[in-house]
C-alpha cells in the first residue's frame, strides 16, 4: 500500500458524509436551510476544531476577491468560513476521497459552489499554476507529510509574491517518541513529526520569510481535557470530531493530551510568507 493510500484510508474510512447526516437526523437538523454553524462541530477536523479555525483566521491578511488555498481541506469547513467570513474564494484539495466526497455535498448543501471549490489530490503536487493565490494555510496536515521540502516548496510555487502561507500542526516535543494511537496516526506509522524549529527552517530553506511560530499546547491541552471529560460521562453530542475518529476516539484523545504534557509533542501555529 503507498503512503498516500494508507494515510487516505486512516483518516477517511466508510460513508463520512451518510454518517453526517445520520447524525443531523438524530438532531432533527433538516438540511434545507442548514448553515455554516450546524456543521461546524464537524466539519472542521483537526485538534480543537472550529474555535482553532477562527484563531488562525484572525491572523490572516485576507481580502474580498481573493483566491485562498486549503492544502489539506478535509470535510472542507474551513474552507467555506474562510470564503463566508472574507468573501474570498477558497479552492480546496485533500488526499482522502471520502473526505472530498463529503466536502462537496455539504458544499452543495450549503449552496456556497460559487465560493468554494474542492478536489482529490496531494500537496506534493498541487494541480495549481505558479504564482496563483494570494494566500494558503494548512491545518494539521503536515504530520502525515514525509516531504516537507517538497510539500512547502509546492506552497510556496503556487503562492504569489508577499502572499501568506500559514499552518497548524502537532510538532515533536523534547521528549519525542508520542504515545499512539492519537488522531493522526493508528500506530506511528505515516506518522512525520519534527519539532517547531526544523519547521522554522524547513519553511525559511523553501524561502519563505517573516516566520512567526507560536506554541498552541495550552490551548490544545485545554480542548483535549474538555472533549475527555464529555466523552467519560457519556455527554458527547450526535454531532463532533469523535463521529470521524471512530472507536478508539476517547484513547486517541487521551493519548494526544498525554503527549502535550509529558513533552512528547509540541503543538504550534505558524504563520508567514513568500518573498515579495
Amino acid at each position: 500500500m503507498t503512503n498516500a493510500k494508507s494515510i487516505a484510508e486512516h483518516w477517511g474510512p466508510g460513508d463520512v458524509f451518510g454518517s453526517i447526516i445520520a447524525a443531523l437526523a438524530k438532531m432533527s437538523k433538516p438540511l434545507e436551510g442548514l448553515r455554516i454553524e450546524d456543521l461546524a462541530p464537524v466539519d472542521h477536523f483537526h485538534a480543537r476544531g472550529f474555535p482553532a479555525t477562527v484563531e488562525l483566521a484572525d491572523k490572516l491578511p485576507i481580502n474580498s476577491g481573493q483566491r485562498i488555498l486549503d492544502i489539506g481541506c478535509g470535510l472542507g469547513g474551513p474552507a467555506r468560513y474562510m470564503a463566508d467570513r472574507f468573501r474570498c474564494r477558497v479552492n480546496g484539495i485533500d488526499i482522502t476521497p471520502a473526505f472530498v466526497d463529503a466536502a462537496n455535498k455539504l458544499t452543495g448543501l450549503l449552496r456556497m459552489q460559487a465560493q468554494v471549490e474542492i478536489i482529490h489530490g496531494d500537496g506534493h503536487q498541487l494541480p495549481y499554476p505558479d504564482e496563483f493565490f494570494d494566500g494558503a494555510y494548512t491545518q494539521h496536515v503536515t504530520m502525515n507529510v514525509a516531504d516537507r521540502p517538497k510539500f512547502f516548496g509546492e506552497a510556496y510555487r503556487v503562492l504569489k509574491p508577499g502572499a501568506f502561507f500559514a499552518l497548524t500542526e502537532h510538532g515533536l516535543g523534547p521528549r519525542a517518541e508520542p504515545r499512539h494511537p492519537v488522531p493522526w496516526s493508528a500506530d506511528g506509522s505515516s506518522a512525520f513529526l519534527v519539532t517547531p524549529a526544523e519547521t522554522r527552517a524547513l519553511l525559511e530553506n523553501a524561502g519563505f520569510r517573516d516566520v512567526v511560530v507560536e506554541s498552541t499546547g495550552p490551548k490544545y491541552l485545554a480542548g483535549y481535557k474538555a472533549m475527555i471529560e464529555r466523552a467519560e460521562k457519556g455527554a458527547l453530542p450526535a454531532l463532533g470530531l469523535h463521529l470521524l475518529m471512530g472507536e478508539t476516539a476517547l484513547q486517541k484523545m487521551r493519548n494526544a493530551a498525554r503527549n502535550i504534557e509529558e513533552g512528547r509533542t509540541h503543538p504550534v501555529q505558524v504563520v508567514c510568507r513568500k518573498r515579495g
